[in-house]
């Protein structure tokens, strides 16, 4: 069988490590339909190759990832469209949670909304010094696909990030709250990671995939994930509700740009 061709993501293997690169470097390596379907066939090809026994994740260009493509998204459509949309975007991130074996993302430039999500599902993960991380959703007026910060820093850092829009946030701040494991050097976030990815990947590789499920199982039994499937549904009712407010910012942005919708919003509640 011909295995489909990746458009917008590579995949390659050093040594036992399984190297999944975003490359969509022209629009910020921004996860459109093409790059998730790009996403799970490299998943599959790491998680097939038994010579694989770590998976790195990391971005071409400038930016890890600026999130989900708002330009490739369901805007304006029906609720059944947008919770299919909702879904396989939490599907895409949980696999990297979900995976059998170890995974790790090598963050720079910067990781927003959605491609933040992705990274922290991660086992492990990564941050240049001068990566900036957040999650943007609540100014554009949408939800958290996968609402996994609660359950990896403190509520109260989880609430500022996820009730501000915090979309900056240092990579040393990240480390500080528990959201990141190691602020490398500027430009060394891939060497840095491939050195993690390596150390676990010469391990006993029994003791890896039963300590994984062992960990994530945890979270289940402490109800992680009939939290996120709560949280999913949250999204879905908040990205297909349209308010007095919603439709005058949709409007701003649909004639004037992002920039402009974003500068109404500021004004206007300020």
């Amino acid at each position: 069988m011909t295995q489909p061709t990746m458009s917008t993501v590579a995949f390659s293997r050093e040594g036992s490590v399984g190297i999944i690169t975003l490359n969509r470097p022209e629009k910020l390596n921004a996860i459109n339909d093409a790059m998730k379907a790009d996403l799970h066939h490299a998943l599959d090809l790491a998680e097939a190759d038994d010579l694989v026994r770590a998976i790195l994740v990391h971005g071409n260009g400038r930016a890890f990832s600026a999130g989900f493509d708002l330009a490739g998204g369901t805007a304006g459509s029906g609720l059944a469209e947008k919770r299919k949309e909702l879904e396989e975007d939490f599907d895409l991130i949980m696999r990297f949670w979900n995976s059998p074996k170890p995974t790790v993302s090598a963050l720079h430039g910067f990781c927003l909304g959605g491609a933040l999500e992705l990274a922290v599902a991660c086992d492990m993960t990564i941050a240049s010094a001068g990566c900036r991380m957040g999650e943007p959703e609540p100014k554009f007026g949408s939800g958290i696909v996968a609402m996994l910060l609660p359950w990896l820093i403190s509520p109260k850092h989880a609430k500022e990030l996820l009730l501000t829009g915090e979309d900056r946030l240092s990579a040393q701040r990240a480390y500080d709250m528990g959201l990141i494991n190691q602020v490398a050097d500027e430009g060394k976030h891939l060497e840095v990671g491939l050195v993690l990815a390596k150390k676990v990947a010469a391990l006993d590789r029994t003791a890896i995939t039963y300590t994984k499920q062992a960990i994530n199982r945890s979270y289940d039994i402490m109800g992680m994930r009939q939290a996120l499937l709560a949280a999913l549904e949250t999204d879905i009712i908040i990205e297909s509700t349209e308010t007095p407010e919603s439709a005058e910012f949709n409007a701003v942005l649909a004639a004037q740009g992002l920039k402009a919708a974003l500068k109404w919003r500021e004004e206007k509640y300020n």
